[in-house]
């Protein structure tokens, strides 16, 4: 019992550190994050797919709802126009379970600089 405490705390401040609210900023000095839309899927980093409700927009695996809000968020993004100005490239994709990161070394690294 006594071990299960700190994994239960660890699994849910690790699950509220990943959720996938994203606000689109309009200057790129508010972004968390920048992105670039990629036109082919392989060129990508991440596949994402769009959800409608926020709850189903858990863990890091490419499934973001987008808020009307800022505070709503848990980290803004900022799209570029150009590959080379990017943290991540990322390819819009029409179901769920074809969201996910292509890039795997990318992740944590993304992870990190929505948590600074």
């Amino acid at each position: 019992m006594k071990n299960t405490i700190p994994i239960l705390i660890f699994i849910l401040i690790n699950q509220d550190l990943q959720a996938q609210k994203v606000f689109q900023t309009n200057a790129e000095y508010k972004a968390d994050i920048t992105v670039v839309e990629v036109d082919q899927e392989y060129k990508a980093d991440l596949l994402v797919y769009k959800v409608d409700r926020d709850y189903k927009a858990s863990g890091n695996e490419g499934r973001w709802f987008f808020t009307d809000r800022e505070y709503q968020a848990d980290f803004a993004i900022f799209f570029v126009e150009r590959e080379y100005q990017a943290d991540i490239k990322v390819f819009i994709v029409d179901s769920g379970y074809k969201a996910g990161w292509r890039e795997e070394s990318l992740k944590n690294e993304i992870e990190r600089l929505i948590n600074e």
